[in-house]
């Protein structure tokens, strides 16, 4: 009998994987022999350990990058729908950043002071989302952390309501899962010698009934969600799952953190804008600065002043929140031309229009394979996923992720000239994506999937 992987012939998709990845490294001597002889001074041979997750035989190496297009040095011209897995999501370099980066390099990079392009920033950010009390740190992570502690102070409790499956960055506490419905550390932590669930209960998204129940406790300080589960198999909210959020937090007295950082890509505004949403504690980063390394978070009224009241009470001393290099003046005019000059209306409006189309594209050919696959969007961001959908919530999420294929189809669209991230299939659509290169895309899909689904 035929084993089927993805509604995919296993042996047809090994003999794919095996001839992609050899046209792949034929392709690309310069970076192999590059990386032969300098990537040693690396631990496992890359600077981020995360460049190990791209399926390719070896990384390129990148020569220059502009709007939506990569040149790597072996001299290959590549579509960029990663676009720095959303760091870039506005695309590479945009030019009103690119001339604030510049002016500012030659006024100093960072003095632990404000500047005026900090108030600037800073009335952008209330414009673009709300009007919040911001603090801005390098790193979503950072962010998030910053935000948990804030919620700590505020409610006296000690843990945080994660959905399993999610992705805040890198912070400890919601590095947690559901097994057999108890929350557990997720496995292969690296050093992780905490027991988590000390810190942080997880439910299944989209299930507020589980979600009232961990509140019922009283021992948690905040939900932290993404309006959509990302960093998954792309999983979107049932409607009125944030309304009841909303409800359960204020009812059980427990705060509400939304974190745009992926889905930023809604509109204008975020998510959280363009569906009216009502967070106590707002976090968002990656590409709010154009690609330079910055994210902010922001309080509402109510709990900035419950906030001032518990720093005014507690001891002398650090407060164990912030870092040197953040909030420092390149910075804040990556923000103040990203906000006002990149993140519009009209370059929002380029960009879902790219992406409904992709969208269509890609449905179109999976729905002409006949294959058992799916597509989701949010915005600009777009995935297919390599099984049956809608996903419910993390455990469908993880059950739909299919790493064979999905390293095979990578490689493959990599030589037909179009990247997309390395992980669950994303595609971002930028001001500086073209309709050309959106066909490109989708007809190198085509190409793909008639390979894989070749009939007999």
């Amino acid at each position: 009998m035929t084993e089927l992987i993805a509604g995919i012939d296993r042996s047809r998709l090994q003999a794919f994987a095996r001839a992609e990845a050899a046209s792949y490294a034929a392709s690309r001597p310069r970076a192999r022999a590059a990386l032969e002889a300098g990537a040693d001074v690396f631990l496992d041979g890359v600077p981020l350990h995360w460049m190990r997750d791209w399926p390719m035989p070896h990384l390129p190496l990148v020569a220059k990058a502009r709007g939506a297009r990569i040149t790597d040095i072996d001299g290959h011209e590549i579509d960029d729908f990663c676009l720095g897995d959303t760091g870039s999501m506005f695309g590479h370099s945009p030019a009103p950043v690119a001339r604030a980066i510049k002016a500012q390099a030659g006024r100093g990079l960072t003095y632990m002071l404000p500047t005026e392009a900090a108030l600037n920033a800073g009335r952008l950010l209330c414009e673009r989302f709300g009007p919040f009390r911001w603090q801005i740190a390098t790193t979503a992570t950072d962010a998030n952390r910053f935000a948990l502690r804030v919620a700590r102070a505020v409610t006296g409790r000690p843990r945080v309501l994660v959905f399993n499956g999610c992705y805040h960055g890198t912070v400890d506490d919601t590095m947690v899962t559901l097994q057999a419905g108890q929350t557990r550390n997720r496995p292969g932590l690296m050093g992780q010698v905490t027991d988590l669930s000390q810190l942080a209960v997880a439910c299944e998204f989209n299930d507020l009934t589980q979600v009232e129940c961990a509140l019922a406790r009283g021992d948690v300080a905040a939900i932290l969600t993404e309006p959509v589960m990302t960093n998954s198999c792309m999983v979107l909210p049932e409607p009125g799952f944030h309304a009841g959020l909303r409800q359960l937090a204020t009812r059980h007295g427990a705060l509400l953190i939304i974190d745009e950082t992926h889905t930023i890509s809604s509109g204008l505004g975020g998510y959280t804008g363009v569906h009216g949403l009502e967070p106590d504690i707002f976090v968002v980063g990656k590409c709010v600065a154009g690609g330079v390394p910055a994210a902010a978070w922001g309080l509402s009224a109510d709990v900035a002043r419950r906030y001032q009241a518990a720093d005014a009470r507690r001891p002398a001393g650090h407060s164990g929140m912030g870092t040197t290099l953040s909030a420092n003046p390149m910075q804040f005019v990556a923000l103040e031309a990203n906000l006002r000059d990149v993140m519009t209306a009209e370059n929002y409006a380029h960009m879902e229009a790219m992406a409904a189309r992709l969208e269509a594209g890609l449905t179109r050919e999976i729905a002409r394979h006949e294959a058992p696959w799916h597509v989701v969007r949010v915005g600009a961001r777009v995935e297919f996923i390599c099984a049956p959908g809608p996903l419910k919530n993390g455990a469908e999420a993880a059950l739909a992720h299919q790493p064979a294929v999905e390293a095979a189809v990578h490689t493959g669209l990599l030589n037909r000239g179009c990247l997309i991230a390395p992980f669950h299939n994303m595609m971002l659509l930028s001001p500086a994506t073209s309709r050309t290169q959106v066909d490109r895309l989708i007809a190198a899909f085509s190409a793909v999937l008639d390979i894989l689904f070749a009939k007999a």
